[in-house]
């Protein structure tokens, strides 16, 4: 993985990522917003919460309707999406942020709760395995890993067209053919794995419980329990 590219390309996209983010997700509602209502539910009330990958802050805010006496962190390798991500939280005192590349080591603050959509999938897979293994030494026993991703399938042809009704989805979104050319440059850094790899690195990470609550297309969420 270059952290270098990853960096620079979401630093250009910054002030336009949320904006754009429904028009590359059309089941953006189940996948942030209802998947992490019926999440609030179940997962007791965490103290300290981890976002990794955090971007301009948007899962976060879903968190924090939630759990606003929760203590947040935010990290993020580039730092003008991080930017944004503060002026949304500007009048939060719980909230800091790191500019911290994760996948060489987790932010120092405790976590009970560690979140991440939409990122880990930049990492090449053994990055990810070794990044579960230090997400899972991170939490207390009860503490939950949440990843929102992007995920590829195992048999090559419905991969195939899974990514051309995606790509049809947002063509049709009103994306501007700008957006949609930088998007396609973005779309060279992923690293995609299936659901069933990361359910199995979470499990051999030491998760003794790993399940995908949400699924659709390309985008599912994972939830793991120590």
């Amino acid at each position: 993985m270059n952290i270098e590219k990853i960096q620079t390309q979401f630093n250009l996209i910054a002030k336009t990522y949320d904006e754009n983010r429904r028009k590359f997700i059309s089941c953006f509602d189940d996948y942030y917003i209802n998947t992490t209502d019926f999440l609030s539910n179940i997962i007791g009330n965490p103290k300290n919460i981890l976002d990794l990958g955090s971007g301009t802050g948007l899962l976060p805010s879903y968190w924090y309707k939630y759990f606003p006496e929760s203590n947040y962190t935010l990290c993020d390798i580039a730092e003008e999406m991080l930017e944004i991500a503060r002026k949304r939280f500007n009048e939060c005192s719980n909230v800091n942020y790191e500019v911290l590349d994760y996948s060489k080591e987790l932010p120092a603050q405790n976590a009970d709760l560690i979140i991440s959509a939409l990122s880990i999938h930049h990492l090449e897979h053994e990055q990810k395995k070794n990044l579960f293994k230090s997400i899972y030494e991170k939490l207390p026993e009860n503490g939950y890993f949440v990843n929102y991703d992007q995920f590829c399938v195992e048999d090559e042809s419905l991969n195939l067209q899974i990514e051309k009704y995606w790509i049809n989805e947002i063509k049709n979104s009103g994306i501007s053919e700008a957006e949609y050319n930088r998007w396609l440059d973005r779309k060279k850094i992923d690293r995609e794995s299936t659901i069933n790899e990361e359910l199995t690195w979470l499990r051999q990470a030491g998760f003794k419980r790993a399940d995908c609550i949400y699924s659709r297309g390309k985008f599912a969420v994972l939830v793991a329990g120590k």
